[in-house]
């Protein structure tokens, strides 16, 4: 593993071992900001005025999109049930070197890093608003009691890990959703649309982050 400074000046992590960054070279908080919480949570709250929102991630990583959620909801007040699912995590002190302190409140930061390995093997009150769990398990062992309103679908791309995105995983994580809701991926494929399709989902083609035209938002009937 080795950072690497992406567009927006901030940092992410190349994965030798898949051949793939974390998040976008372009840069990493531009794209988590944008896909997951504008075009995923907010977009959400704003079309159902939701209270309580479970929040599904697929690829928890270096919890930059949790870290991002965590410091929207600062002037919010809706509370938040967040899952990650993560089958390889990383060590705390690679997650405390990744410099998303100068992306959040200091507050946001220093309670994540604080509650980062409690998450991994339960549920973790961050504050009045905000829960946290990190799922330590493959995708397709993932079980919940509860259904999720929103899906964050941040996983390396097809091309180095399409056992992510077939039919079965898809189908999996799906199962999880409530009805009416939102599903965002920073991807938009013929095959990916046609099974979330498939799945009961409705599609949509919303602008991506920047280096990408296009990212798919799916919401579930």
């Amino acid at each position: 593993m080795e950072f690497v400074t992406t567009g927006d000046g901030s940092k992410t992590l190349f994965n030798a071992e898949i051949g793939e960054c974390y998040h976008s070279k372009h840069g990493a908080v531009q794209e988590s900001r944008h896909v997951f919480i504008k075009t995923g949570l907010d977009h959400y709250v704003q079309t159902t005025g939701a209270a309580d929102v479970g929040i599904l991630e697929v690829g928890f990583g270096t919890g930059l999109n949790f870290l991002q959620t965590a410091n929207f909801l600062r002037d919010k007040s809706f509370q938040v049930e967040y899952v990650g699912i993560e089958g390889f995590p990383l060590p705390l002190s690679t997650i405390a070197a990744t410099g998303y302190d100068a992306t959040v409140h200091p507050t946001v930061w220093t309670s994540y890093l604080n509650a980062y390995e409690l998450a991994l093997t339960g549920n973790v009150q961050i504050n009045e608003q905000l829960k946290l769990h990190i799922d330590h398990t493959l995708l397709m062992n993932f079980q919940s009691d509860r259904l999720f309103n929103v899906v964050y679908f941040d996983a390396f791309a097809a091309v180095h890990q399409p056992e992510m995105w077939n039919d079965a995983a898809l189908g999996h994580i799906a199962q999880f959703v409530k009805p009416g809701g939102v599903f965002v991926t920073y991807a938009i494929t013929g095959n990916l649309k046609r099974s979330m399709k498939t799945l009961g989902f409705s599609i949509e083609k919303a602008p991506g982050a920047p280096g990408k035209r296009e990212m798919l938002r799916a919401t579930k009937l």
